[in-house]
């Protein structure tokens, strides 16, 4: 056995779940990590998270609530959102040593403007940190649904390996070495996908969505070529692929979010218990674009809608009034 046939899930969430399964469709040997020790106890006896009803954990994956048992693991599935990831990985940073830590969030962190290959590297430094991105839905990846997504890792033959421990016939990863450009990717689509929300909560037609859904691409593109992103990245599955899905299902939870506000509620009532990793994003999304002189008016939208320094009607007149100009 290589040490990529062992897998474990941190988070035994919804995408926890649903990478699991996956690895478990893979042929590894997968252990799911829940943080509560209670909580891993109901999912092992049940076979189901919470969080995806309905989806009933494959025979062969073991669930603990033991940071101990995760030790030996090749690979480690970091499937915790992305403001919890420090704190869900500080515990275990002594089991990254010679492992692979591949983030499975889509964000960048609050406090400190880093992305979460970043955070890996400076609280699990023995680690070599990865990531996963691209358009796909916990629910349809835990059935066994085809998803394609992108896997990036700084040497080609990590990510390639990556690739072929967890690929099935259902759930395809691409490779890359651009880390950065899929990191971009997966936090800046969360926020256009508020934008998009609105647009929809607002009824504002589906050439009004498509438009916003066009422009926010532009806006994805040049922050993430200010970032040192690759084109083809930024056009593939974890750019414009994670934005078409998110931009346009309500199975998103950003978009959600986006079509409450839009329906007259605020962040608060918007949210109803439900995480919305763009919420957290915006902001700090937008400290780290206008460093590097980037401008990104629909993210800017959404910041200021979600920080009260505007009221929708405003930031979407805003908008409209924004001088003509060539596309691009």
């Amino acid at each position: 056995m290589s040490r990529f046939d062992t897998i474990a899930v941190v988070g035994a969430g919804a995408w926890g779940t649903a990478l699991a399964n996956v690895a478990a469709r893979a042929g590894r040997d997968v252990i799911l990590f829940a943080r509560d020790e209670a909580a891993a106890a109901e999912i092992a006896a049940r076979r189901q998270s919470p969080r995806l009803p309905g989806v009933t954990l494959d025979p062969t994956i073991t669930v603990t609530g033991r940071a101990a048992d995760l030790a030996g693991r090749g690979i480690v599935l970091l499937a915790v959102p992305a403001q919890a990831l420090r704190a869900a990985l500080t515990p275990l940073a002594a089991i990254g040593d010679d492992a692979v830590m591949v983030a499975c969030a889509k964000g960048i962190e609050r406090s400190s403007g880093r992305f979460m290959t970043e955070v890996i590297a400076e609280v699990a430094p023995g680690a070599t940190p990865a990531i996963l991105s691209g358009p796909s839905f916990a629910d349809d990846v835990a059935r066994g649904l085809p998803t394609a997504v992108t896997l990036a890792a700084a040497r080609e033959d990590l990510a390639a390996a990556l690739c072929q421990a967890l690929g099935s016939p259902t759930f395809r990863p691409y490779h890359t070495t651009d880390v950065r450009g899929v990191e971009i990717g997966g936090a800046a689509k969360n926020v256009l996908a508020i934008a998009a929300g609105i647009v929809a909560g607002r009824k504002l037609g589906a050439s009004a969505l498509a438009a916003l859904t066009t422009r926010g691409f532009a806006e994805l593109v040049r922050f993430g070529r200010a970032c040192g992103a690759r084109s083809e990245t930024l056009a593939g599955l974890s750019g414009l692929g994670d934005l078409i899905l998110t931009c346009s299902s309500p199975q998103s939870r950003n978009f959600s979010f986006g079509v409450a506000l839009g329906q007259g509620k605020s962040p608060a009532e918007a949210g109803a218990g439900k995480l919305a990793e763009g919420a957290f994003t915006a902001e700090v999304l937008l400290e780290v674009a206008r460093a590097r002189g980037v401008d990104m008016p629909i993210s800017e939208a959404v910041a200021a809608i979600l920080d009260g320094k505007h009221d929708i009607d405003t930031a979407i007149t805003a908008l409209l009034a924004r001088p003509f100009k060539a596309e691009g």
